[in-house]
């Protein structure tokens, strides 16, 4: 092996075909259910872009919104005082759910909205008719055989993360200089669920 097969790596000499091997190995790694299910910080989404979402998801009075991850409440929040929604917000996290209260009672909309302390991924959503999501892959694909029974109509807008194996109905990709008070590159996708009459079942003709 000549020396242009050879890449040298703090010191030491790691041979093409071991890169390879390592570099597969870091691949399962990272797609490893020890890896994949990481904790999700807190990472507030912005006003600009809760305001997309909504309007993607075509949120409208008469709605129900289940808000996972809800962090302080604002989409369920804004939702709320701008049309008029009910809502349910989940957080793993108590501190953000007594935040979320508060505001929520500050705002004069805490009669509308409902926020738990518990584990998104085992909440019941079936009475949602808009679920907004702003959580890792692994969080997403985890619920999404639910979001999949949900009544025919609803609409679940994921922020940043889409869904393994889901084709979304619409992508939306928000970019800064483009779109007012956008202040980094996001991308919005959008599910909407169907009503799908089952396939009619093969009979034999009599003969």
């Amino acid at each position: 092996m000549d020396d242009s097969q050879i890449l040298r790596l703090r010191g030491g000499h790691l041979k093409l075909k071991q890169i390879a091997s390592f570099s597969a190995l870091l691949f399962v790694l990272n797609n490893s259910t020890v890896w994949s299910q990481e904790p999700i910080p807190f990472v507030p989404t912005t006003m600009p872009v809760v305001e997309r979402m909504l309007e993607l998801a075509g949120v409208r009075k008469g709605d129900v919104i289940y808000d996972l991850g809800c962090g302080d409440g604002r989409i369920l929040i804004h939702a709320a005082k701008k049309y008029g929604t009910r809502g349910v917000g989940v957080d793993l996290d108590p501190q953000r759910v007594a935040e979320a209260k508060q505001k929520a009672t500050e705002e004069g909309v805490s009669h509308l909205l409902e926020f738990r302390a518990e584990d998104g991924t085992q909440t019941d959503i079936s009475k949602a008719t808009v679920v907004t999501l702003y959580m890792f892959k692994w969080f997403n694909n985890a619920i999404r055989s639910k979001l999949q029974k949900l009544k025919p109509g609803s609409r679940i807008v994921a922020h940043d993360y889409d869904i393994d194996d889901w084709k979304p109905t619409r992508v939306v990709n928000l970019e800064p200089g483009k779109d007012p008070d956008i202040e980094r590159h996001h991308t919005l996708y959008l599910w909407e669920v169907n009503a799908e009459s089952p396939a009619p079942e093969r009979t034999t003709e009599p003969t």
